[in-house]
């Protein structure tokens, strides 16, 4: 049996994201941004993400396979679904849900980074740095949280519970 207990509640996290769309927007002020979303986990941090941004912001997305249904990275990533406009010459934030081992954000990076853009910054809403493995820098992040399994807000275990609020920790009861 599951059950959810939550780790960060929505006043918290809209809070932060609020604070980062104000980082933004500083750090290029009177600047286009195009906001590029790892689908689909980060579809609900780049909505409020981009509300928050005072500046020109345009949307893309990218998609990846890493996890499949499973709880644990591949250590394999496949670009999916590459950007659909050209990056060349602009500000860009990658826009990512989650960042775990840093072998998927590395990944898109590298692969963002043959666009040619401008400048390339990345923005996680979680971080959990006891899982890394691959080294990245990361500009803008959320919450650093524990090595637990979260879902909500568009984090999802086998496509459930994206549509939670807050951010929850799955517990499963493996006696049932």
């Amino acid at each position: 049996m599951e059950h959810l207990r939550v780790l960060l509640h929505q006043e918290q996290i809209a809070r932060r994201v609020a604070e980062i769309g104000g980082q933004i927007t500083r750090d290029f002020e009177g600047e286009a941004v195009v906001l590029i979303g790892v689908l689909k986990g980060a579809t609900i941090f780049l909505a409020d993400l981009a509300r928050q941004i005072k500046l020109d912001a345009t949307f893309d997305f990218v998609a990846v396979s890493s996890y499949g249904s499973s709880r644990q990275h591949s250590g394999q990533s496949k670009l999916v679904k590459d950007v659909d406009h050209s990056l060349e010459g602009k500000n860009v934030v990658l826009v990512e849900d989650i960042l775990d081992t840093g072998l998927t954000l590395t990944f898109l990076k590298n692969q963002l980074l043959r666009h040619k853009p401008k400048s390339l910054k990345i923005a996680a809403l979680l971080d959990k740095v006891s899982r890394r493995v691959q080294p990245i820098a990361v500009d803008y992040i959320g919450f650093e949280i524990p090595d637990e399994f979260v879902v909500g807000y568009g984090l999802d275990l086998a496509e459930r519970f994206r549509n939670l609020s807050d951010i929850c920790i799955l517990e499963t009861d493996e006696s049932s």
